[in-house]
């Protein structure tokens, strides 16, 4: 992917255990990622072309919490949760209604807070399942 000028380009999360942290994410998410040693491994773009995405940055103290909130899309929100308590993450936010659907907030093992979010077309097709039954 070529770089565009003043857009997102690349989302670094700061761990303080990057063995915990890949672990998590690739449990969680499927994430893979390139391993650039003991203090840093990259994600990598899930269209598998050699690019990155983002990272994860070692450190010995947790980043300060505030600033930008991550935000990643889920097809499923409920599993998505599930596979976030199942992989060692906590939810710090149950699933809420939005104007575009609906979302929650999580905390990795390192404390990084992150959001989930899946459309409103998503949240229908469940409403709709949870009916049938």
């Amino acid at each position: 992917m070529t770089p565009q000028h003043h857009t997102l380009n690349y989302t670094e999360l700061t761990v303080t255990d990057l063995a915990a942290a890949i672990a998590f994410y690739q449990a969680a998410f499927g994430w893979t990622f390139v391993d650039y040693g003991r203090d840093y491994a990259g994600i990598a773009s899930p269209q598998g072309d050699g690019e990155e995405v983002g990272g994860l940055l070692r450190s010995s103290e947790p980043r300060a919490q505030g600033g930008p909130l991550v935000l990643l899309y889920s097809d499923d929100l409920d599993a998505s949760a599930e596979a976030i308590v199942r992989s060692g993450g906590t939810i710090v936010q149950k699933a809420y209604s939005f104007p575009g659907g609906r979302r929650l907030h999580f905390a990795d093992p390192s404390g990084n807070e992150l959001g989930v979010w899946a459309t409103q077309q998503q949240r229908n097709r469940e409403t709709l399942q949870n009916q049938d039954m």
